[in-house]
């Protein structure tokens, strides 16, 4: 069994649109929120900092927290072969420190990751984004209790 992992997440918003990295796998394209694991002994506001560079090559300021999320493999879609994996996500409230900084894929992007993209937030729904709940609960605006559960 393997052990819970941590991971902290960035929701950095500008003029409507959210900063997701796009992926790709056997179904076709879909959608993350820029962040990964933390390393032990690591603040998750430091892992935050580390994988928005690994990933969308920016330097972020990371604002509050604003939910906690599960995913707890077995009881989602992937099931088959992600049914060993349990990851308590942390998605923060970020801004980049320079809007005007052009955006690419980092020093280590994930695997499947393919690019960096602004996604309209009116078309959210268009999308296979995962977590699928948050980008609903971000677009409609609504304060929404911090503890999603496990939710995808």
């Amino acid at each position: 069994m393997k052990p819970i992992r941590n991971s902290a997440k960035a929701i950095i918003i500008h003029d409507e649109k959210i900063l997701l990295t796009k992926n790709q796998d056997q179904f076709g394209y879909f959608y993350l929120f820029p962040g990964g694991g933390q390393e032990f002994g690591e603040e998750l506001t430091n892992t935050l900092f580390r994988e928005c560079i690994e990933e969308i090559g920016a330097e972020i300021i990371v604002h509050e927290l604003m939910y906690v999320r599960e995913y707890i493999g077995k009881n989602h879609e992937f099931a088959e072969w992600d049914s060993d994996a349990h990851q308590v996500e942390f998605y923060y409230k970020c801004q980049l420190k320079d809007i005007n900084i052009e955006l690419w894929n980092g020093i280590n992007p994930d695997s499947n990751q393919v690019g960096i993209e602004w996604v309209d937030l009116k078309s959210i729904e268009q999308i296979r984004l995962y977590p699928k709940t948050l980008g609903n609960i971000i677009k409609s605006k609504v304060k929404s209790r911090v503890y999603l559960g496990d939710t995808n």
